[in-house]
């Protein structure tokens, strides 16, 4: 190989020094913070061999594996079992619950709660050996759906009983306390709720105060601990609560640790505070718990002491593709009001869906709800054919779905106009009810930073790979070589990527404009990386922007995945889906071209340290620094 060859390649891959590449070990505010911190990734969140479409996007590559063909997973009989619960689940929320009374009342009443049990409804997921209904995913994704669309108090005390409430038991418990405790919270004779979050503590995790100190006899824990705004925490029997414990790393020193604890309401100590007055989800129980000494038997901490950051990050995102789907039930059920709406008002002579601002109105909405859906399908299907890498992809489709809910819903309200305002639509239940989704389970601020930071701690470690390699080239011309290859195609405005065998034909178009989003996508973050370093974490601007712009390309990809086999099968919709599909990623990719262009930008690098000095003289001044106009 000439040496002239090996001084190019050289050339092309120097990528700074090797700070640039600590972005793999972070240390900053949020270093604690469940939602940006690597500790608190499952234990295949960083290998290099990952086949995660988010992740590998942050290093401007395509990976098809997880996306294409559009996933489908059930197998016969897991259909006729989900057929056979459709009907009886949604004519239950439709004869049987009233979502208006149940909210007015603030409460779900006992009949519902025991119908509820009768149906299986509170052990979805939990094996049959243990009373449960042992679902996949792609089937509790279904039947949430349907909750979703109809009462979504009821689908948050369900929820924060099965999604979050019991998993650590259901993830990582022995076979001894899932013995002990699944079969009567499979049946709801037994509620749970999941304690995580603090007067001091929210999206930091890592700063939470409650402590537990093991007993000199070695049998217990003594747990104190105050934790708010606990959905079920009222009426909830049993809590997965995380507390700080003191334990020794491999050199004997000792440090306090979150650890997670099986904590039961018939334990001495544990209180419970009033029901909580909220804008939304009235009839869900929130409510504050209160833990004063109480003494925890060592076999009911979960996953081992100093695990419980591993447990309850992988319980959140265990759970967040549920959240999608039942958002995709709320929107399914709200578009179909304001299409029945719309078509029958008419105004100046017409009906108001002949007008091209309702048409508009009503497109966006489909559009919406259409990624929102097939993402939640995606994941859940992934997340079944044994994938455990889909955390970014969980947390997008939390983002999205919570965002597109709340879009849609609104529209749906202003297109009936008046009438969408009043109670009796029931809208502006739903409208109440989704305010809550964008905050709680991650806020959706912190859940972009975690988009962005984890997809960079993964591009981060591929540069520092061909960082190690370019020490010893000699020894790494392979890796060089591949390196070298996909750099010189980017300068040089050449792909060696297309997603041309993948996607049907009538959807080229759309596939070239994902494939180059995703392409300047990659650039962006190495570029990033190499201006800021290990710095890049406390760029928050920059982040927010680059997450939004991860968001909108996923949603490219799942949209052109469903499309494309609506299209191969010929479904009845299949041109209808095309036409959403185009729109989408056409749209989708002039909106990630900005996002890209505002993180190189100078000058907006320059309106976010004036937006950044503006909220300091704010904090400053305690209220608004300008004046009123008429000067007093």
């Amino acid at each position: 190989m000439p040496i002239s060859i090996n001084r190019n390649i050289l050339r092309l891959l120097r990528v700074g020094s090797n700070s640039t590449l600590a972005i793999t070990k972070p240390r900053h505010r949020f270093s604690a913070a469940a939602f940006v911190s690597a500790r608190h990734m499952s234990d295949d969140s960083h290998k290099m061999d990952s086949t995660s479409f988010a992740k590998n996007l942050f290093r401007g590559q395509v990976e098809v594996e997880h996306v294409f063909p559009f996933p489908n997973v059930l197998s016969e009989e897991q259909t006729e079992t989900l057929e056979a619960l459709v009907d009886p689940v949604e004519k239950f929320f439709t004869e049987v619950n009233d979502a208006t009374k149940n909210d007015e009342q603030c409460v779900i009443p006992d009949k519902i709660m025991n119908a509820l049990g009768e149906m299986g409804a509170f052990g979805l997921q939990v094996p049959q050996e243990f009373n449960g209904l042992g679902l996949n995913n792609t089937q509790y994704a279904r039947l949430v759906e349907i909750v979703g669309a109809h009462d979504l108090g009821i689908g948050i005390a369900l929820g924060a009983h099965q999604s979050i409430g019991f998993k650590g038991i259901l993830l990582f418990g022995t076979p001894e306390q899932k013995q002990k405790y699944l079969p009567t919270l499979a049946t709801g004779e037994k509620i749970a709720a999941f304690c995580l979050t603090e007067p001091s503590s929210g999206s930091d995790a890592g700063s939470i105060r409650s402590k537990a100190v093991l007993s000199p006899d070695g049998k217990h824990y003594i747990l104190n601990a105050n934790k708010i705004w606990i959905s079920n925490g009222g009426v909830a029997d049993l809590f997965t609560v995380f507390a700080q414990v003191p334990v020794k790393d491999k050199n004997g020193i000792e440090q306090n640790q979150v650890t997670a604890f099986i904590v039961e309401r018939a334990f001495t100590g544990v209180t419970s505070g009033p029901p909580e007055k909220k804008m939304g989800i009235n009839c869900s129980n929130t409510a504050e718990v209160f833990f004063d000494d109480v003494k925890v038997p060592v076999e009911n901490v979960i996953s081992g002491p100093g695990a419980g950051f591993k447990v309850a990050m992988n319980i959140l995102n265990n759970g967040r593709f549920g959240m999608a789907a039942a958002l995709s039930g709320t929107m399914r059920a709200a578009i179909k009001q304001a299409i029945e709406h719309a078509s029958q008002r008419e105004q100046f002579g017409q009906k108001i869906h002949e007008y091209g601002m309702i048409q508009e109105k009503l497109a966006r909405m489909a559009m919406l709800h259409y990624v929102t859906e097939s993402m939640a399908y995606m994941v859940s299907a992934n997340m079944d054919r044994g994938s455990k890498d889909f955390q970014i992809e969980a947390a997008i489709s939390k983002v999205f779905g919570s965002e597109a809910a709340w879009n849609v819903v609104d529209e749906a309200i202003q297109i009936c106009g008046g009438m969408g305002f009043m109670r009796s639509t029931g809208l502006e239940r739903v409208l109440r009810d989704l305010r809550i989704f964008r905050i709680f389970e991650g806020t959706n601020d912190i859940l972009r930073l975690f988009v962005a930071l984890t997809g960079i701690q993964y591009a981060g470690a591929s540069l520092k790979e061909v960082q190690t390699a370019l020490r010893h080239p000699a020894n790494n011309l392979g890796l060089l070589f591949e390196a070298g290859a996909k750099k010189i195609t980017r300068i040089v405005g050449i792909s060696q990527q297309s997603l041309a065998e993948h996607v049907h034909p009538e959807l080229l178009t759309a596939a070239s404009l994902t494939r180059i989003a995703a392409e300047d996508f990659g650039v962006s973050v190495e570029s990033l990386l190499i201006r800021y370093g290990k710095n890049i974490i406390g760029e928050q601007f920059l982040l927010h922007r680059l997450g939004n712009a991860a968001i909108d390309i996923y949603a490219m990809i799942v949209v052109l995945s469903r499309a494309t086999r609506a299209l191969n099968e010929n479904h009845p919709s299949a041109k209808y889906e095309e036409r959403m599909c185009n729109v989408w990623c056409s749209e989708a990719s002039d909106r990630v071209a900005a996002y890209l262009t505002s993180v190189r930008s100078s000058q907006q690098t320059g309106n976010f340290r004036r937006m950044a000095q503006i909220s300091s003289e704010l904090i400053k001044a305690g209220e608004l620094v300008h004046g009123h106009p008429l000067g007093f």
